[in-house]
Parts: C-alpha cells; sequence; structure tokens
C-alpha cells in the first residue's frame, strides 16, 4: 500500500494531465472532423472589426494589470521599482509563463534575472515572485466563487445532477481562503504553510491584491468573450466559470500553454451555445493575442535588455548565471509542442477541396489524418525530451518537424500552416550545442530493458504505415480507428496497441540514463576525494556521472537536497551529474540545490530551472536553489550580512 501511495505521490500528476490530454485530443477530434479550413476562416472573417480592436485593446489591458502585480510586489518587499521595469519584469515574466507553462519555466527565472540586475537582493525577488504568484490564485478563488453563486449549472455534469443550493455552497470554501487571507493579514506577519513560511501584507494591500487579481481574471476572459458572436444564454459571468475550468485544466495538464488541454475544454463549455467554428476562430484570435504575440515581442524586449547590459555589471549584480541560455530551449520545446499540436488539429480536418484528393489512394492515405495524428503526437512527446536537453530528441524532432511540413504542404493547406514548420526546424538545428545529454539508448549496452522499447517502436511505426498505406483508415486518426464499430476488431485491435507501444516506447527511449545515488561511506569519500570532489564526514549519498567519471555527495534536507560543491572529474559527465541529481530530487518530491558552485557551470544550473545566488566574491563561489520556494530553508547558508538582511525583512511590510 506504501509503495502504490509512493507511485501515486510521485506520478499522480502527470498521469492526471495526460488524462485530462488524451480527453481533450478527443473532443478537439470530434469537433474538427466535421469542418474544414474554409470553415474557421470564414468564423474568423466574421468577427467584427470593431471585436478585433476591443479585444486588442483588453490584451494591453490585462498586461497593464499584470503589471501592478509586480509594482505592488516590489512595494511590498521594500525596494519600490518604476512603472516601466515593472511592465518589463511583468511582461516578460508573464508571456513566458503562459507560453512554456509552469513546468518547463516559470516567471521566476525571468524575474529573478531582470530585478537581480536592477539591484534588488535575492531576498527581496523571492518576496515579488512569491506575491505575484499567489495573486493570480486569489483572483481565481473570488471569481470562481461568484460563478458558482449567479451561475451555478455551468458546472459540467454537477450543474445537471445537483440542487443549486449544493453547488451555490461550494462558492463559501473559495470566498473563505480569499477572507482568511485577508483578515490573516490583520493579525499576523508570517504563515506556514507545510514548509512554506508565506510573509503576509498589510490588510490594505492584501484586499488591493485580491481585487486587482479579480479584474485581472475578468479582463482576460473578456478578450475572448468579446470575440465571440452573441449566443443566447451566454451570459459574461457563465463564460467565466468556463474559461477558469478550461485554464485550470490547462495548467493542471502540465503541457505548455495549456495546448489541446485548454482549447478542447472551452470546445467542450461552449458546445450548448455557438458552433464550433465561430469558437474555434474565436479561440485562433485570442491565442494569438494574448499567447502568441505577446511571447515574440517580450522575446525581443528580453534579448534587447540583455544586449543592452554590460557584461561586467551583469556578472556583478545578476542572481542568475547565464542570459537567456535557459529560456530558448524551453521556448522552443513549448513551439515544438504547439506544432504538434497544429498538426494534429489539421489531421482532424476533412481534406475536401484540396489537391489530396487528386493523389493516388496509397499517397493520399500516407498523408492523410492517420498519419498527421501520428506526427502530432510525437512532437508532443519529443517536447518533453528537449525540455531534458536529450541529443535523440532533437534528432528525431527535426525529422518529425520535416514530415509535418511534407503533410501540411501536400494536404494543400496556405504557405503559413506548413512553412512555419520548416523555420522552426532551422531554429532548432542552430541550437545543437544546447542539446548535450544522451539517452538510455545511446548510453547504456543494449540490455532487454532497451532493447524492448527499441523494437516496439520500429515494429510499431511498421505496422501503423502498413495499415495506412494499405488506404483503410486514410480517413481517420489512428485513435479514431481503435473506437470505429465500422473498422474490424483486428484492425481496431492491431492500431490501439501498436499505436500505445509506439508513444510508450519513445517515452521510454527519451528517458535519460538510469539513476544510481550511492550510499555514503569511507570508500565513497576516498573516491570522490580522489575526484577532489568535498567529501564530509557524513553525507546522505552520493550521485555521479552516466559514466562514473565525475560526482559529489549531498544532504537531504526537510524538501531539498543539497549538492555539496559542483560535481568533480570530466565535465562531460558533470553536466550529466547534475541532470541525473535533478531527475533523482523529482522522483522523491523534493527540490534540488547546489551550494558552494562555481561559475563553469552556471548555465547547466539554469537549465534545470536553478536561481543562483552568489555567496562570494573570490573567487566566485555560488547557492543554486528554487529560490522562491526553498531560499528562507536554506537562509543558513547565505553569508552573513544577507541573514541580517532576512531579519529585517521579517518587520512588518507596507
Amino acid at each position: 500500500m506504501t509503495g502504490a501511495l509512493g507511485w501515486l505521490r510521485r506520478h499522480g500528476a502527470a498521469v492526471f494531465g495526460l488524462l485530462l490530454l488524451v480527453g481533450a485530443l478527443y473532443v478537439v477530434q470530434r469537433e474538427f472532423s466535421s469542418l474544414s479550413v474554409a470553415d474557421i476562416r470564414r468564423a474568423m472573417a466574421a468577427i467584427p472589426a470593431r471585436a478585433i480592436w476591443l479585444a486588442g485593446g483588453c490584451t494591453i489591458l490585462a498586461y497593464l494589470v499584470l503589471a501592478i502585480y509586480d509594482k505592488l510586489g516590489s512595494v511590498y518587499a521594500g525596494r519600490s521599482v518604476s512603472w516601466t521595469k515593472s511592465f518589463l519584469a511583468s511582461f516578460c515574466g508573464y508571456s513566458l509563463a503562459h507560453n512554456l507553462g509552469f513546468a518547463a519555466v516559470s516567471g521566476a527565472a525571468v524575474r529573478y534575472r531582470l530585478y537581480s540586475a536592477w539591484g534588488l537582493t535575492p531576498l527581496e525577488i523571492a518576496k515579488v515572485v512569491g506575491f505575484t504568484s499567489l495573486t493570480f490564485g486569489l483572483g481565481g478563488m473570488a471569481l470562481g466563487g461568484l460563478v458558482l453563486v449567479l451561475e451555478p449549472e455551468v458546472v459540467p455534469w454537477f450543474g445537471t445532477h445537483l440542487p443549486h443550493w449544493a453547488l451555490q455552497a461550494l462558492a463559501i470554501p473559495l470566498w473563505g481562503v480569499v477572507l482568511t487571507y485577508v483578515v490573516l493579514s490583520r493579525f499576523f506577519r508570517h504563515v506556514r504553510i507545510f514548509r512554506h513560511e508565506i510573509e503576509l501584507p498589510r490588510p490594505r494591500m492584501a484586499l488591493a491584491q485580491a481585487l486587482l487579481a479579480t479584474v485581472d481574471v475578468a479582463v482576460t476572459a473578456g478578450i475572448f468573450y468579446i470575440l465571440l458572436p452573441e449566443a443566447e444564454g451566454l451570459t459574461f459571468i457563465r463564460f467565466v466559470g468556463i474559461y477558469l475550468a478550461a485554464y485550470a485544466a490547462g495548467i493542471l495538464a502540465h503541457v505548455p500553454g495549456g495546448i489541446g488541454v485548454f482549447d478542447g475544454a472551452i470546445l467542450l463549455g461552449l458546445q450548448p451555445y455557438l458552433p464550433a467554428p465561430e469558437v474555434i476562430g474565436a479561440l485562433f484570435v485570442f491565442r494569438l493575442y494574448y499567447y502568441i504575440l505577446p511571447l515574440f515581442i517580450a522575446g525581443a524586449l528580453f534579448v534587447g535588455f540583455e544586449i543592452g547590459q554590460r557584461r561586467a555589471m551583469l556578472q556583478r549584480l545578476t542572481a542568475i548565471g547565464t542570459g537567456t541560455d535557459a529560456l530558448e530551449v524551453p521556448a522552443l520545446a513549448s513551439l515544438v509542442a504547439l506544432a504538434g499540436a497544429l498538426l494534429i488539429f489539421l489531421g482532424a480536418l476533412p481534406t475536401r477541396g484540396t489537391i489530396i484528393e487528386l493523389w493516388a489512394g496509397h499517397v493520399a492515405a500516407l498523408v492523410s489524418h492517420f498519419a498527421a495524428s501520428i506526427v502530432g503526437s510525437l512532437l508532443l512527446v519529443m517536447a518533453f525530451g528537449l525540455l531534458r536537453r536529450l541529443t535523440i530528441a532533437w534528432s528525431l524532432t527535426l525529422i518529425l518537424l520535416l514530415n509535418g511540413a511534407a503533410i501540411a504542404w501536400v494536404r494543400g493547406e496556405e504557405w503559413w500552416l506548413w512553412g512555419p514548420f520548416l523555420l522552426l526546424t532551422a531554429l532548432l538545428a542552430s541550437l545543437r550545442s544546447a542539446f548535450y545529454r544522451d539517452s538510455r539508448l545511446i548510453r547504456e549496452p543494449l540490455s532487454a530493458e532497451t532493447l524492448v522499447p527499441l523494437l516496439a517502436v520500429a515494429v510499431c511505426g511498421i505496422t501503423l504505415a502498413l495499415v495506412a498505406y494499405g488506404g483503410r483508415v486514410s480517413n481517420e486518426s489512428w485513435w479514431q480507428v481503435v473506437f470505429s464499430r465500422l473498422a474490424p476488431d483486428s484492425l481496431r485491435f492491431t492500431v490501439g496497441l501498436t499505436g500505445v507501444l509506439l508513444l510508450a516506447g519513445m517515452v521510454r527511449l527519451l528517458r535519460p540514463a538510469r539513476i544510481a545515488p550511492l550510499p555514503w561511506g569511507a570508500a565513497m569519500r576516498t573516491r570522490l576525494t580522489e575526484l577532489g570532489a568535498l567529501a564530509p564526514a557524513e553525507a546522505d549519498g552520493a550521485v555521479f556521472g552516466e559514466n562514473g567519471r565525475a560526482g559529489f555527495a549531498f544532504l537531504k534536507r526537510d524538501g531539498v537536497w543539497l549538492a555539496l560543491g559542483d560535481p568533480a572529474g570530466e565535465r562531460a559527465d558533470a553536466i550529466s551529474a547534475i541532470w541525473r541529481f535533478r531527475d533523482l530530487c523529482e522522483r522523491a518530491g523534493v527540490d534540488p540545490a547546489f551550494w558552494r558552485i562555481g561559475d563553469g557551470l552556471l548555465r547547466v544550473y539554469g537549465d534545470i530551472g536553478l536561481t543562483t545566488v552568489r555567496l562570494a566574491e573570490q573567487p566566485p563561489l555560488y547557492l543554486a536553489l528554487k529560490a522562491e520556494r526553498d531560499l528562507a530553508t536554506l537562509l543558513p547558508l547565505l553569508p552573513p550580512e544577507m541573514q541580517r538582511e532576512a531579519k529585517l525583512q521579517k518587520a512588518p511590510a507596507e
């Protein structure tokens, strides 16, 4: 029983997110199956110019409101910055977080980079990040409670199976959290939730925080609502409920930008009110306004900021290691996931009126819905491999992107649909040096455990290609064949089994080499000493790279495992040791941290999502950690002046 609970604790969120994604893809596939590109074009063209301009204005307003988050956060931290700096930090942070997903890279990394260059200390930045992270949740709970009181029937399934009063009662705990937060700020300066200590603002700021977050969520939902045509029964409050549910599902799925999950939930929620083409047209414009355009603008601003800073000043002031290096790969991984979702959506559209109908049946089958759904699904898997900096993921993604471009072109889609696949291929190819990790397939001997997924990928890929090549399912996605009553049972079983094995095999091949933490003892201490690593008398274990030629000792703390120094040994193996420690901590449900590290591997620490805080000037030494969560826990490791500063900041915030 304990083993099952441990497995659920480690993998429950990922499994739940996967189920959400599968369900969303089913909804999207079902809704798109009766549409065409022309239908969606007509729906987008039918959006009035007035709505386009209003939605654009609301987008600007939404990001201005988010800038107030950062402004109040800096006041709360005791180091108020200018409105211009607040807007830059907020816009870059939220634009990247919205698109890349919170698991890939959070706005915290961007804020640490910017605020540290402006002279804020790591402790002050941690307070800003904590303030902004908490604010959005308050707004969601406040508006969610309002929706439950006024429009309780909007809750899926429960809205039609439970009495209204029972649903309205669910608003009590939501509003109770917001009210408790405001009331506690009147009497307490600090509260501890689980292992995290939260410093509360003064009551006036706490109230302003809740009101501001409510306005933010309402304005963001308003962008989408303005783009929709009028529909009987679809009030703004009811739409806010649908939007909040879809947004929450996107976050829980841990998919960059909520790709597929947010869209599927919106389609499902608006199904009783509007036809699918009109919802999809508005959805595309909403994503363009709130996600895609801000991402490119924020990227340009952030790069401009980096260019405008003198390197010497950055080395003195910044709390993060190396510029935008840690953000490039997550951004591309997000775009690869978006490309996969786009290909799945395109594959769901019929090929009516395209050049594919003029081709021979065999070729048409290869580039039909079936092939598009397979390549799109694999691109979603590859996005996670890219985040792990795996070389095999880089190679396979290039091949799949070229396949995606070919599929879109042969289907007769416009250049602006297949062109981005080629552009993304070129961008990814130019970042070869950012992928430096070998997967289990390359690093380990060809054992039975490695051979099974390799054979599964090969056999399943060939089987699915033969099924498609036979022309029997050229108008269906692979998962549609599994549930089709028209297909023979043998074909449904073959396609379902091979499709699942193909994805599972790819996931296993993309897994990093096996993690093998070693117990501490005299022999281990001697081994690390010979490598030149820190080797204390007592430690909780040691981690080595994939070749066993670089390693370090580590200590276990409350919610944090602390590595003692950089991995000593060969550089390439030191990089793999850092990643293996990160994977080990992820499996254990704790945060990794590295104490007394130099400046030679700062990029790698940034790649695994850690922030570096300077401990000493000469020689340069740092503490790498999840600063927004673990700075208070690891405070005793900081220099005395930082500890004194932290004690001073325990005073009531204004």
